[in-house]
């Protein structure tokens, strides 16, 4: 195992003696890197020379561009340390061979047909190193007819087919299916990366061995879209966006300040809303005599609550509900989400200082354990600070 890290955090944690490189650009493999590093890995981020593509997406503090200040990069890469190499070179390729040759793990989201010109091609590395565990991610997979391809969120979302099923419950089948917002496939792709990571890292304990990994993003979201290929294996039914619920009372309500979710279709709930709402006499019309009337009605009893909910306020909605057992959940917008009570209670966003960025605040690490100490520890590296102490190696790593 390769040596301590001085930039590891006091009193140890789950995988402080583990070391892993970064390359490639944009989400999948900083977030899965992300992961390591939030529990106490020494990860090391490699940029080509002209910085990260994320750096230039933003969002930037008062809206000036600004690399070394996206608040995208700046998330996702806090924990670690940086170099610049341009693995287009023998030279950029000559350091990254130093890099592995003290590191345990290897994660990148190069694609497949670029691997080799850039000195990241599996079967390779994994000869050279054979203790080191390359996983490798892509929209696609290694193997297979598209895995030559390139692709970008919007397309690995209609790929997974989580793309056709969004917005759930749709009337307007004459509009387009929406992909969910930000870079959710890159994301499970990430976290599907440093999970298998994890399993390959107990498998080297066992054998001394270090193994490749691949990663298909589209197949991370395919295999997570629950009973959907289900219906169509037993019934050959085919689950869409468009159509009613079958159950009710079940959508978002519009309150006197924003937005509260109701779900509300069993029974016994049912009754303690009708309670609640006053016991309106349009509540036992024969339209909504049980669940399935109710759902069959939606419009009718979304039209008839909306009245109702309009004179409330969503987060009092919420508690009343609550103390009733009545399923609500106000529709958090961001600044709500800030400043809301319970993540506050534990200290869920984190205050970081960054050189260029100045003070910001990003979610902190969503777990807790006894094992180690997890925090965020370092803001995210600048472009090459880490060139002369890791490259050179003019410091002890």
């Amino acid at each position: 195992m390769p040596d301590e890290s001085s930039a590891r955090p006091a009193g140890g944690t789950a995988v402080q003696d583990l070391r892993v490189i970064e390359c490639g650009e944009g989400v999948s493999a900083a977030f899965a890197t992300k992961v390591l590093a939030d529990l106490g890995a020494d990860v090391v981020k490699v940029e080509p020379p002209e910085g990260d593509a994320l750096r230039r997406r933003g969002p930037f503090p008062r809206g000036e561009p600004n690399p070394e200040a996206s608040g995208s990069f700046l998330y996702l890469n806090a924990n670690k340390r940086g170099v610049s190499l341009d693995l287009r070179r023998d030279e950029g390729r000559d350091a990254l061979g130093a890099l592995l040759r003290d590191a345990d793990v290897l994660i990148h989201n190069v694609v497949p047909r670029r691997r080799a010109e850039l000195g990241l091609a599996s079967d390779d590395l994994t000869r050279r190193h054979p203790a080191l565990i390359v996983t490798a991610i892509s929209p696609f997979g290694d193997g297979g007819p598209h895995s030559i391809y390139n692709a970008h969120e919007l397309t690995v979302a209609n790929a997974s087919g989580w793309a056709f099923l969004s917005p759930g419950a749709s009337p307007h089948p004459e509009l387009p299916p929406l992909k969910a917002f930000g870079s959710q496939h890159e994301m499970q792709g990430g976290l599907h990366a440093s999970m298998t990571t994890m399993a390959a890292l107990l498998s080297r304990r066992r054998t001394g061995k270090g193994q490749a990994i691949e990663v298909s993003e589209q197949e991370s979201v395919a295999a997570m879209l629950e009973m959907n290929f289900m219906h169509w294996t037993y019934s050959g039914r085919e689950t869409s966006r468009c159509g009613n619920r079958l159950l009710g009372p079940w959508f978002i309500l519009d309150c006197a300040d924003g937005q509260c979710f109701v779900v509300c279709v069993e029974e016994h709930q049912w009754q303690a809303l009708v309670e609640f709402m006053g016991n309106p006499e349009w509540a036992k019309e024969e339209i909504f005599k049980d669940r399935i009337a109710r759902g069959t009605n939606m419009d009718a009893l979304y039209a008839l609550m909306s009245e109702w909910a309009s004179t409330w306020k969503a987060r009092d909605l919420f508690r009343e509900g609550q103390e009733r057992r009545i399923p609500f959940a106000p529709v958090n917008r961001m600044g709500e989400i800030y400043a809301d009570e319970h993540l506050k209670s534990r200290g869920f966003f984190v205050d970081m200082t960054h050189p260029a960025a100045g003070s910001y605040r990003i979610p902190g690490v969503p777990f807790r354990s006894k094992v180690g100490s997890h925090a965020l520890r370092r803001p995210a590296p600048r472009l090459g600070e880490h060139n002369a102490e890791l490259i050179a190696g003019k410091a002890d790593r």
